[in-house]
């Protein structure tokens, strides 16, 4: 079996490979599902902002963010190596943080996400998602597991960066659905 390592080098080789941009379509089955479950209901939905040949999802922040019951939110890091989801609008200012990604500037009150969309490099058919190895997800979806605080978490990916088994710990969060040009 290959390591974590050894498999997120093979799949960022293959996502910049066989990277295409996404049209709205892409989001149809994310919308329906989010219609279902929050139907006239307010709710956090957070996001992460697209680098590295990540599933290019600012169609679909554009499409929510003028949606009254939705609170968008993004990921920003801290010294501490933690995560925490600030509220932004679409055009709110953005500044590059330690790993190159783009977060608000601005890091305001701090929210939960009812909804995580969460970027990967590799998923498999139980719902375990490897990213790229600091555990920023992780370790903010089991620190709210422990308090009993209900996430849906969606991991946004491209059909070809399914592999069969992905080795994982105690630690990993297994995620509730897999978002591709497939469907959900």
């Amino acid at each position: 079996m290959l390591t974590k390592e050894k498999i997120r080098r093979k799949f960022l080789q293959i996502r910049k490979k066989n990277y295409y941009e996404v049209s709205e379509n892409f989001f149809d089955p994310l919308i329906i599902l989010l219609n279902k479950k929050f139907k006239n209901k307010k709710f956090n939905l957070s996001f992460y902002y697209p680098t590295n040949y990540e599933v290019n999802i600012i169609k679909l922040i554009k499409l929510v963010s003028s949606k009254k019951n939705i609170t968008t939110l993004l990921p920003v890091t801290n010294s501490k190596k933690m995560m925490s989801f600030v509220k932004w609008s679409f055009l709110d200012t953005l500044k590059v943080n330690k790993f190159g990604i783009l977060e608000p500037a601005k890091t305001k009150k701090i929210f939960i996400p009812h909804v995580s969309l969460v970027p990967l490099l590799a998923y498999d058919k139980r719902k375990f998602r490897l990213g790229y190895g600091k555990g920023y997800y992780d370790k903010f979806f089991n620190k709210y597991l422990r308090l009993n605080k209900n996430i849906m978490t969606i991991g946004v990916a491209f059909s070809f960066q399914k592999y069969h088994k992905l080795p994982t710990s105690n630690f990993d969060v297994k995620l509730d659905y897999i978002l591709t040009e497939k469907g959900i």
